[in-house]
């Protein structure tokens, strides 16, 4: 007599601790890549709890990681960061996975539908850090960059700000806070099909934080409270009550943030 079939939603309890198993291994990686650069730079004791930390993640910071390095700890960032808000979208895969397998037909493994959307995170660290190269680069040869680019990031907050209150915003995040309605729109079978709908999936994922990452240069790569600041803020719109109302209540905070350091300059923990 065979065993009865695990039920689903065991199943759904295993792929949450994973998912939340590996972010917190990220979130241990990226910390002790923030410490660890702060103490190689200063040469002092490690403080989390102060400036330290804040400032070892100023864009300078970002341009001495090589490219393969800064692209390892943006995906162990983005991990850490993005595995929480997005877990109700992969377990929803994961139990239509499951329920598949009790009728017999067969199952698309839930990394299938996790890589690509890994994989989509990976693409915008690199266009990410192209954009931080090039700005860098800019400010090297123009004294008017070098010396504007506390501005420059103000602005970029205020941007950030604007962009939280846009259609394509709205848009993205009702997408991303509905996984039975993604699964139902976007619903195709087999790997392949589970591969493209994990491509739309982090489009749409990206479409809706992109520029909460972004804002991560002015405030810090490798600062740990605004990393955890963002992530708690992606996790608010996309898995909580209320989450349009927060991303409304992000975009003023931005945009208050951003014209303070117009003014402040000194407001932003890099120009520390």
């Amino acid at each position: 007599m065979t065993a009865p079939p695990r039920p689903l939603e065991a199943e759904r309890r295993l792929v949450l601790v994973v998912l939340l198993g590996l972010a917190a291994i990220a979130w241990v990686i990226v910390v002790w890549q923030a410490v660890t650069m702060d103490d190689g730079r200063t040469g002092m004791g490690m403080d989390m709890a102060g400036a330290g930390i804040g400032t070892a993640g100023s864009l300078d910071l970002t341009m001495e990681m090589a490219a393969p390095l800064f692209l390892a700890m943006w995906v162990a960032m983005m991990v850490g960061m993005m595995f929480p808000a997005s877990a109700p979208m992969i377990v929803a895969f994961a139990r239509s996975q499951s329920k598949k397998g009790l009728e017999g037909s067969s199952v698309v493994p839930t990394w299938v539908f996790v890589a690509p959307y890994v994989a989509v995170w990976l693409l915008f660290g690199a266009v990410g850090y192209g954009m931080a190269v090039t700005v860098e680069r800019l400010a090297d040869g123009s004294t008017w960059a070098s010396d504007d680019v506390s501005r420059l990031a103000a602005l970029l907050l205020v941007a950030a700000g604007g962009y939280q209150l846009t259609p394509l915003k709205r848009v993205c995040l009702s997408r991303c806070r509905s996984p039975l309605s993604f699964m139902l729109s976007y619903w195709q079978p087999g790997r392949w099909g589970a591969v493209k709908m994990a491509f739309r999936h982090g489009l749409f994922c990206v479409g809706c934080c992109w520029v909460l990452f972004l804002v991560l240069f002015p405030l810090g790569v490798m600062n740990v409270a605004a990393m955890l600041a963002v992530a708690a803020l992606v996790f608010a719109e996309k898995a909580l009550p209320g989450g349009e109302r927060v991303a409304r209540v992000a975009a003023v905070v931005l945009i208050a943030y951003g014209v303070l350091a117009l003014a402040v300059p000194e407001a932003l923990p890099t120009a520390v």
